[in-house]
């Protein structure tokens, strides 16, 4: 088959089935989970993409913690949040200097999964249990990283292509 209709039916299968679990059994955030998969793409895909990925955005993750822990105990100026972001950003540009972290988009995802994910569930860092935001957007990076380790395999598969574990 065709290398685009495989991955279009194991991407579309795979993204119902994303869709499906994180509404049902696991309480991630589906767009997170998405961002993720895509980050695995643009990180090159395989086992080393799954890990260039998935380092990349917990990395992006813990420097949005660290910047979100900072800005709650801070003054309550936008201009303090702006400096801490700003610095921020700078530790993500600074880390990409690892040979594992050198695409700064990919630590980028994690820190604005992080934010975004905060806002959406209406939590802070400084929150405790297993709904702490920190470890919400972790786990479903994890998730979207499996699902686009997945997606490949299934695409390869269908395209009866040899899956590669690159």
């Amino acid at each position: 088959m065709p290398s685009i209709i495989a991955a279009t039916i194991s991407l579309g299968v795979l993204g119902a089935a994303d869709t499906y679990v994180t509404a049902t059994v696991l309480p991630i955030p589906v767009w997170v989970t998405f961002i993720a998969w895509a980050s695995f793409f643009t990180c090159g895909g395989g086992r080393k993409g799954l890990i260039k990925s998935l380092v990349s955005n917990w990395t992006g993750i813990v420097i949005a913690s660290i910047a979100l822990l900072i800005i709650q105990f801070g003054p309550t100026h936008p201009a303090f949040a702006a400096v801490l972001v700003g610095l921020g950003t700078s530790a993500m540009i600074l880390i990409s200097a690892v040979p594992l972290l050198n695409f700064p988009p990919a630590i980028v995802f994690g820190f604005a999964s992080l934010v975004g994910t905060t806002a959406a569930t209406n939590t802070t860092v400084t929150m405790s249990g297993m709904n702490h935001p920190t470890l919400v957007a972790m786990a479903a990076m994890l998730v979207g990283g499996l699902f686009g380790l997945a997606s490949q395999f299934g695409t390869q598969l269908l395209s009866a292509r040899k899956p590669t574990a690159a």
